[in-house]
């Protein structure tokens, strides 16, 4: 019913709003983004173990692209995260021919998720282009994953995700060139000037291979 908009959705984000106390802050909320391939999915169903593991509850958005012949999608993200669907709340949702990385629905999203419990909410972007930057506006923190051998590195640069990005995981860190996309960010970092609240700090790079 978010999804679709109109005075349904008006109507149950007044109630989201109701259901929050003074109290609360919200769940923290993790945008996952970057190229096609990078292993997205794959890293949000490790990271939804985790999380799981260490009691939390959380809930997944993942956003698909729309055909833009049909405007159908095929919402398969979650395909990669039926190991823990079973104790994770995912729902997919189509881009709709929305630009910028997610679907027109998705703040609406993280409210219901919000009132029902969930923390942290995880939003798994569309595979990311040059200007898809809209996921830094919704989360808290933003993870931007890139993969050896792919030029990922120099696609973030061009992209702005290198101003946006919280965290880089370098993704597949098994394969040959993960050290060398790792060098490539630390350099890219440093030329950009990319720093937090601090003034200096920059923001960490992860070595992961998600599939194990």
């Amino acid at each position: 019913m978010v999804e679709r908009g109109g005075e349904v959705a008006e109507h149950i984000a007044e109630l989201c709003a109701a259901l929050r106390t003074a109290e609360s802050s919200g769940p923290h909320v993790v945008g996952i983004t970057g190229a096609p391939g990078a292993g997205k999915s794959t890293l949000v169903g490790r990271l939804l173990q985790a999380l799981v593991e260490r009691g939390a509850t959380p809930g997944v958005l993942a956003v698909d692209p729309s055909s833009p012949l049909t405007g159908g999608a095929i919402l398969g993200d979650r395909v990669r995260m039926t190991d823990v669907d079973h104790v994770a709340f995912i729902r997919s949702f189509a881009t709709r021919g929305h630009a910028g990385g997610l679907a027109l629905a998705i703040p609406g999203a993280v409210r219901v998720l919000e009132a029902a419990g969930f923390d942290p909410v995880v939003i798994e972007t569309v595979g990311v282009g040059q200007v898809e930057v809209e996921i830094a506006a919704t989360a808290d923190t933003t993870v931007v994953v890139v993969t050896p051998g792919m030029g990922d590195a120099v696609q973030a640069n061009k992209a702005g995700l290198l101003e946006v990005g919280d965290v880089f995981v370098v993704n597949k860190a098994d394969r040959p060139g993960a050290s060398d996309a790792r060098r490539d960010l630390e350099l890219m970092l440093e030329l950009s000037h990319v720093s937090g609240a601090e003034g200096d700090r920059r923001p960490p790079i992860v070595m992961t291979d998600s599939l194990d």
